[in-house]
């Protein structure tokens, strides 16, 4: 079934049983299933980490944990990790440093929490910073629980770089006397390493452009490199800590990344929602599953209807591609001199012409876990129900950042 025909569907289920408010957002949860099962597929047996920044919504993380493939989260802040932490999860890794002293004090003082929570860090200054915000509350007998990040960023030549700027920690050597900086210092303990391909795993390759091509050609040249330095850090910081976990990857790289014998699990959770960047993947296309509904409150001119809200734009470097997806009706557009407005959005074209006002337009967030920033809940469906509704972070009244 095409999008727009199940969206069809779903409009018909909403309206039959009176869910009428716009905006609105619909988890369907047939689709997130059918993702769930494909990405554990594309794994291959390695365990996936699920990446909270993704879902922001307590019951699907609960759901995506209950499958077999998946093993703990990767949360995005501490002040997260303790919240999940509160509410059951015991396997947390925070993907970022922190810096948040009040977080790490009540940290030291939950003793549950310190046994799920590991953080990540990636320089010296980082371990001062823990020791000086948690001094004399710190237990040897019970220390934090550390990972280290490694940059797999692609640097082919003198000045060129492909990937995110995350840690400073680049070449084995770094890596081996980072973990002995850690082993220094009592009440620390350096329990895992974390490797991120972003350049892989979030960059976009389908285009039939040069662009695209270079991608696809950049892809290539730095998997190789990618694996090489992941193993030989590995190694080198296992002369100093014995490593639990040694975490890679993300939707886009799974295949590649769970290949690696060095990595035993993998980071992924955009992959379960299918977001509109993800049409711009040539590998892969998960199945979209959540769609965001604005109520259409003016036609202005002819081949214009104006939908109240929209402007959910994604974060990252500025372009078309950080706009929503525009599904249903098929053949809409952005007014060029508008696009879409935090308060209005006009669409164009000869679809708006069968658009009235009260009628829904309905589309799709260019990532993933940023439209529960948004909305309190998310309206649950599977097949032509409604099942449920499930709360967001922000509508459990969480804000992290």
């Amino acid at each position: 079934m095409s999008e727009s025909a199940r969206l069809a569907a779903v409009e018909r289920t909403l309206a039959r049983e009176g869910w009428v408010e716009r905006p609105m957002a619909v988890l369907d949860l047939d689709a997130f299933d059918a993702n769930l099962s494909e990405l554990a597929g594309r794994a291959g047996g390695t365990p996936i980490r699920v990446a909270s920044k993704s879902l922001r919504v307590r019951a699907l993380l609960e759901r995506a944990l209950a499958h077999p493939g998946y093993r703990g989260v990767l949360a995005y802040t501490l002040p997260e990790a303790l919240w999940l932490s509160g509410h059951g999860f015991d396997d947390l890794v925070v993907a970022y440093p922190t810096a948040e002293r009040g977080a790490l004090r009540r940290l030291m003082l939950d003793p549950p929490a310190l046994e799920a929570i590991t953080l990540m860090v990636d320089e010296v200054a980082q371990l001062d910073l823990l020791l000086e915000a948690t001094a004399g509350l710190r237990d040897v007998a019970r220390p934090i629980r550390l990972a280290l990040e490694l940059d797999v960023s692609f640097a082919p030549l003198p000045g060129v770089r492909f990937g995110a700027h995350r840690s400073p920690v680049r070449h084995p050597e770094q890596a081996r006397e980072l973990a002995r900086e850690i082993a220094r210092r009592p009440g620390l303990e350096l329990v895992g390493l974390m490797a991120y391909e972003g350049h892989i795993a979030g960059v976009t390759d389908a285009a039939r452009t040069p662009y695209g091509a270079a991608v696809r050609a950049m892809k290539a040249l730095s998997r190789p490199d990618i694996a090489a330095r992941r193993e030989e850090a590995v190694a080198a910081v296992r002369e100093v800590a014995d490593l639990e976990f040694v975490n890679g990857g993300g939707t886009g790289s799974i295949e590649s990344t769970g290949a690696e014998a060095a990595v035993t699990e993998i980071a992924a959770g955009s992959g379960l929602i299918g977001p509109g960047l993800f049409d711009r993947y040539r590998d892969f296309r998960p199945r979209p599953a959540l769609h965001l509904g604005f109520s259409v409150v003016r036609r202005p001119a002819r081949e214009v209807a104006t939908v109240l809200g929209g402007g959910w734009i994604a974060s990252g470097v500025p372009g078309e591609d950080r706009l929503p997806t525009l599904t249903r009706p098929p053949g809409l557009s952005y007014a060029p001199q508008e696009a879409a407005g935090e308060v209005q959005t006009p669409v164009v074209g000869p679809a708006a012409d069968d658009l009235r006002v009260g009628d829904t337009v309905w589309m799709r967030h260019a990532k993933a876990g940023e439209p529960a920033e948004h909305l309190p809940s998310y309206v649950l469906v599977t097949g032509d129900e409604v099942v449920d509704s499930a709360l967001t972070y922000r509508g459990e009244g969480a804000l992290f950042l």
